[in-house]
């Protein structure tokens, strides 16, 4: 896609395709499952691993400035019409700026140019998940019931919108 355009701070932003074993997407990677098991028992975290995060049927990106790695982000196909939003994480260091957001509008147009009708995610239910659940609330995202064969445990919140 190529750069897309955030705040002053943050020229030259990059956001595309990359390979989820690179070292320091998986060091990010390490750091979102850690997040994600301190705020939630480890049964409830639903994180896809590298491996997984590799597969053909997800399509992971990368928000880069001068190489650094600033955010990641995948959109994992659950069938023909209906994608899902996973593994996005942005680093402390670019929180606060858009690159969250933007990651999130670039998985979504990646979406509407593979057809797809729907897009959902599962995000925690703490209030560590506030900041995420607004960004998505304010991309238009709306709290659903579970899907996927997701559990309804209390400890995640389900969210979706048509494209």
């Amino acid at each position: 896609m190529g750069s897309v355009g955030f705040d002053a701070a943050m020229p030259g932003v990059v956001i595309g395709p990359d390979d989820p074993r690179a070292d320091d997407v998986v060091t990010l990677l390490e750091q979102h499952h850690e997040f994600s098991l301190s705020c939630s028992p480890a049964e409830f975290v639903f994180a896809l691993d590298v491996e997984e995060l590799a597969q053909p049927s997800v399509t992971f990106c990368s928000a880069r400035c001068d190489g650094e790695l600033l955010a990641v982000g995948a959109l994992l196909e659950l069938d023909a019409e209906h994608a899902e939003i996973k593994s996005m994480h942005t680093t402390g260091a670019a929180r606060g700026r858009g690159i969250g957001a933007a990651m999130l509008e670039h998985l979504l147009q990646l979406a509407r140019e593979r057809g797809y009708q729907q897009v959902s995610l599962e995000t925690g239910s703490q209030v560590e998940y506030e900041p995420a659940r607004a960004m998505y609330a304010t991309a238009g995202f709306k709290v659903c019931g579970p899907y996927a064969g997701y559990p309804d445990s209390g400890h995640s919140i389900f969210m979706t919108r048509a494209l």
